[in-house]
This record gives structure tokens, sequence and C-alpha cells, in this order.
């Protein structure tokens, strides 16, 4: 889309001056008759400059003012505003009609086929006026206070002001059609609803800074003061060691004994811990059951070994045989050997 070149008169701040108007060779039927409606001195229209000087001279009047949209906005902050159970009453006392006016600047029909409006100075100090006293205000009491708050909403009102100034809106030529007498008009076809959306934007909201991100900071763990301290969390949380098994073939008494229970005598365990270099017998494959606990589920029993000795009939068989080969030898050994042992039975 080509860009659209406007006069010196739609700058911001600048002064009323007549707008410029170019047509081309064939004028379109509609603009003919729209002069001719609101003319009421009959003029010729005969040719193009017939209607580009007509169309001049009218939209030069200091009357040729349009009406392009009206606003309802509040008369005073929101805190100030009339409370009433009736929404008609609180709608007349609380409410006023600002009329968005503006005059023509520039009208093109060879390119862009549009023409251009400005605000005049009644409509931009209203405007200002309503944004200073009443729009800052509630803006301001809607948001919470920081350091900078009173600089943005300076800020915010320079920005407004500048904007206003700079407002033109931009319509296509056939909304010429709604000019009236004396150059005078009103927007037709729904397009005032496009001039009070784009007025309502130049309403900016004061917004407060982000929150800050804090970063969060986590405390180191606590380290023991000393080793000591921190190793009886461990001790607690492991299970005692399991006792080293003792086999029973290594526990031999130092007197033979019929039998010998470890119910009767619980520290014999904790003083059998022997190494295998100690014992050159060859290990038993029997080993004493243990639990968690530390202590033998069960007692084991001791039985010391017997001495095994010949009995009495056997020796003597033995005896007998010998004396019927040897003579007299049999019966000399028998009361050598028997005798001591049946005195130890």
């Amino acid at each position: 889309m080509p860009t659209t070149l406007l006069p010196a008169s739609a700058a911001a701040f600048a002064p009323r001056a007549s707008p410029n108007v170019v047509l081309n060779t064939k004028v379109d039927p509609w603009l003919t008759a729209t002069l001719k409606r609101i003319n009421r001195i009959k003029r010729p229209l005969n040719s193009a400059p017939q209607h580009q000087r007509c169309l001049t001279e009218t939209l030069s009047s200091q009357s040729a003012i349009w009406t392009l949209c009206s606003l309802m906005l509040p008369k005073a902050p929101e805190s100030e505003l009339r409370k009433d159970p009736n929404p008609l009453v609180e709608g007349l006392f609380n409410y006023q009609t600002v009329h968005i006016e503006a005059y023509v600047v520039h009208v093109d029909m060879v390119s862009q086929n549009e023409v251009a409006f400005k605000l005049t100075p009644e409509t931009i100090d209203s405007l200002v006026e309503y944004h200073t006293d009443i729009y800052s205000v509630d803006i301001a009491a809607n948001t919470w206070n920081w350091s900078e708050k009173a600089i943005q909403l300076k800020r915010l009102q320079e920005e407004f002001v500048q904007a206003v100034n700079k407002f033109v809106y931009l319509a296509p030529a056939i909304a010429l059609e709604g000019l009236e007498e004396d150059g005078a008009g009103e927007l037709l076809c729904g397009r005032s609803e496009e001039v009070k959306n784009a007025v309502m934007a130049m309403f900016i909201p004061l917004l407060p800074p982000p929150p800050r991100i804090v970063d969060v900071v986590r405390p180191a763990p606590i380290l023991p003061s000393s080793p000591g301290a921190g190793n009886w969390w461990q001790q607690s949380s492991i299970s005692p060691p399991h006792p080293v098994p003792v086999e029973s073939w290594k526990v031999l008494p130092s007197s033979p004994s019929p039998a010998s229970s470890a119910d009767s005598n619980p520290a014999m365990w904790a003083s059998m811990a022997m190494t295998e270099s100690q014992v050159s017998s060859p290990p038993a494959a029997y080993s004493p059951p243990f639990s968690t606990s530390g202590q033998y589920s069960s007692a084991l029993q001791v039985i010391a070994p017997i001495p095994q000795l010949p009995l009495p009939s056997v020796l003597m068989q033995q005896q007998c045989s010998t004396s019927v080969g040897y003579g007299g030898f049999a019966w000399d050994r028998y009361q050598e050997y028997a005798l001591p042992y049946a005195t130890t039975m």
C-alpha cells in the first residue's frame, strides 16, 4: 500500500488551513450530485477544476466541522460518582457526552481515493482534560504504589497529548456523501464505530513494573562438628554385625565331661573366636544358626568325645583266643588290663 502524503496542516499542533483537494480528470457522478445539493447558490459544475474549486471553498469554511463520533464519558473520578438505585439517574448525573469533531485536511481521489480528518482544538482540549482529571485519577487508584508511579503517570499524560494531536482519521472518499450545508458533515455507513475504537485506543492503561525475580537461596546443609557426631546416625541405621559362627568340633573341654550346654554359660561363645591357623583339623559342614539380633536362636549342646575302650567280654574273648595259642600268657594279660578297667568303671 502506497504511503499517504498529507499536507503540513495535518501535522501535530499545526493550525488549520485550507484542505488539499486532488480530483481526477473525470469526476464521479455522486460527487457532482452532493455539491449541487449543499450549495445554496447554483454554481456551474461542468469540469474537474470547477468541482475542485467548489469543494475546496466549501471545506475551508470555519463552520465545516464534521462529527466523527460521540463518546459517553464520566464527569468525575469513580470515587466521586453519585450512587443511586435508579440507573437512569446515575447516567444523567455521572456521565457526559463528548462529540469527537474534526475538519477535512486532505482529499485524494486519484491515487488513494481517501479523505483525511484532523481533530479540532476544542475536541483535543476536551480529551486531554478528561485524561488528566478523571482517567489518570482512576487508573492511579486502581494500581498499587511503587517508587516511580508518579513519574510514569506523568509520562503517560504527555504521551496522550502527543497522540491526540497527531490523530488523523483516514476514510474512503465516498464518506463525502455525508456532506451538509456550510461544509459540515457526519460519517455514514457505520464508520463512526471505527473512529470510536481508534480514539479509545489512545487511552493506554497504567502498567505497574513486573515483579522482580528473587533467587531462592537454599540453606547449606549443617555439617557435623566432629567425625564422631556424624557416625551415630549411620551406626543406628545399620544392623549390628553378625557374630562369627563357631564350629562345634573346634570346642574341646579341658577334662572329659558327659555333656555341656551353651545356655549354662552364655559368655562361652564370645571367647571362642579361633582362626583357621590354630586348628589343623578339617572344618565341619555344620554351622550353628544365628539371628540378626546378635544372639543364637537355639543353644548347641557340645558332647565331649569318650575314649573307646574294649569291653570286658570282648577283651576276654581276645585273651582266651590268645591263651590257646600261647599258654599261660593270656590270663596274665587279662589281669593286667581288666582289673584297672574294672576299677575305673
